[in-house]
């Protein structure tokens, strides 16, 4: 402040003129309000930009299809496939066959995940256990569960059991190391600040240790389910009579290669779709972690 600034301040004299300030609630263009629509611009434009470039890719993948047909490959033109699916639908095979497939692999994978996680939880969080059950998991790891299926046809008969068994194990396998993965990468300066703040081990389970494992155990969960769907077909081999598996083996037998790609386009398709389920639940339940 110069002198004459100061002796304008003095008795006597009027304080210099301000400048008024704007008011703390006056609505600013770069306020938060304007950076959330700026986020959601960006994330809309960015999903916009993503389905575009997904159809694009199925149908450069379409055309690729429909090029090697007419070149002389052994493989059905789309047309065919489609009118083939059109002839399954009709009749209700198709119906059938994908809901049989379904419910098993539904209740396989919901039965391999919810064994997977809570075992994964305790082998990551108490010791003891994981000596106990880690082997075991490694163990059977390496063997894949197509070589369990004469074992479970000679234990469990040839009914739905064994098909379901064998889809539960590639799931639980899968799900259990993510989430024992998960549980160990915990930040433990996280656990070590909350037992000094006096929390319990059931209160840092459920506050901590839960949600910083969630990502993992939900990649697990992918990576179980696309298992579930890979084993599926093979589970279909012990006796099935209705599934898409069953009929893609039984059209093989009368090189029915229409049926065949029936077949494989139904699995993809709806293992696809509960991929992007899953996906969408850990968008939901994972907002806090930062995405690319």
């Amino acid at each position: 402040m110069s002198v004459l600034d100061k002796r304008g301040a003095g008795p006597g004299h009027p304080p210099p003129e301000q400048q008024p300030e704007a008011p703390s609630g006056a609505p600013s263009d770069a306020g938060p309000g304007a950076a959330k629509t700026a986020r959601t611009r960006e994330r809309s434009g960015r999903r916009g930009l993503t389905l575009a470039l997904n159809a694009l890719s199925v149908a450069l993948g379409i055309a690729v299809w429909w090029l090697l047909a007419s070149a002389g490959f052994k493989l059905p033109t789309p047309p065919e496939v489609v009118s083939r699916a059109r002839t399954l639908i009709g009749d209700g095979t198709l119906g059938a066959d994908a809901l049989a497939s379904l419910t098993r692999v539904l209740t396989g994978f919901a039965l391999g995940t919810a064994v997977a996680i809570p075992v994964g939880f305790l082998m990551g969080w108490y010791g003891i256990v994981r000596g106990l059950i880690e082997p075991w998991i490694q163990f059977f790891r390496t063997i894949p569960p197509l070589a369990i299926i004469p074992l479970a046809v000679v234990a469990m008969g040839i009914d739905e059991t064994p098909k379901i068994f064998v889809i539960f194990l590639a799931a639980f396998l899968a799900c259990v190391i993510s989430t024992f993965q998960g549980v160990v990468s915990v930040d433990r300066t996280l656990v070590n600040a909350a037992r000094v703040l006096g929390a319990k081990d059931l209160t840092i389970f459920a506050r901590v240790v839960v949600p910083a494992s969630t990502p993992f155990i939900l990649v697990g969960m992918r990576v179980g389910l696309g298992s579930a769907w890979a084993t599926l077909v093979a589970a279909e081999l012990i006796a099935a009579q209705e599934g898409l598996g069953y009929r893609m083996q039984n059209a093989q037998l009368y090189y029915d290669l229409p049926t065949i790609f029936v077949g494989l386009i139904s699995i993809g398709v709806l293992g696809l779709l509960m991929d992007r389920i899953l996906l969408l639940a850990e968008r939901r339940l994972t907002r806090w972690q930062e995405r690319r």
